[in-house]
């Protein structure tokens, strides 16, 4: 079963998933990356640019997604350089510090509470993430275009691309692709009918948003609202 809530740490958010059987499971991109937990192991999942799809359902997970753009900072290491990657955390921190961080996690109460308790230590002693990248979240989000959202932060096209690429993995134009995913996504689990999401979401047509549900995450957009 997967169950979130709002973290302590500013937009982020902690969850946990305990499996009732093996199976196939399927994380959607979503321009975050998170911090996870598995079987007493510290990993970090980074962007991904399209679904990622575990084989494996049957261990259990807990993690702490940051906010868009805020785990480099923490982590220290661009965004695109884990794009579509789970990696140890041991391969980006010294092995003695992570075993140590892993130990204050397996010896809290429970993973997820422990999770957040150590990056909100780790923020604290990391660089705050520039609050221009919350800007840039937030336009596109809206559906602002990405030329206008350049213009609109005073950033030259390949300045907004670059920055885009460290703080979040990839260019804009793919974060606005994947935010304008959820937000119909978010529509129609909501109910709303498919032909007014797609209009409401910023797409062309219901078309244009079954073919990019499809691309993105990798199955008709009806499979996802069934809950596969």
């Amino acid at each position: 079963m997967y169950a979130e809530r709002a973290s302590r740490m500013a937009g982020a958010v902690v969850w946990t998933n305990t499996p009732a059987g093996g199976g196939e499971g399927r994380v959607l991109p979503d321009g975050c990356m998170d911090l996870l937990w598995n079987d007493g192991r510290l990993l970090v999942a980074g962007p991904d640019t399209h679904a990622h799809v575990t084989e494996d359902e049957s261990s259990n997970w807990a993690g702490l997604r940051f906010y868009p753009g805020t785990a480099p900072a923490l982590l220290r290491v661009p965004a695109h350089e884990l794009r579509d990657r789970r990696v140890a955390l041991s391969d980006l921190w010294p092995a003695s510090r992570v075993r140590r961080l892993t130990a204050r996690v397996n010896g809290a109460p429970d993973p997820a509470s422990g999770l957040e308790e150590v990056a909100l230590a780790c923020a604290a002693d990391a660089d705050p993430p520039d609050p221009l990248l919350r800007r840039i979240v937030a336009a596109l989000d809206a559906g602002r275009p990405v030329a206008a959202t350049a213009d609109e932060l005073g950033l030259a096209a390949r300045q907004l691309h670059r920055r885009s690429l460290a703080a979040f993995g990839y260019g804009p134009k793919t974060l606005a692709r994947i935010l304008r995913m959820r937000r119909a996504l978010a529509l129609a689990r909501d109910g709303v009918p498919l032909a007014e999401t797609a209009a409401r979401a910023g797409f062309a047509d219901q078309a244009h948003l079954a073919r990019e549900v499809r691309d993105l995450a990798g199955v008709p957009v009806r499979a996802l609202l069934r809950g596969r």
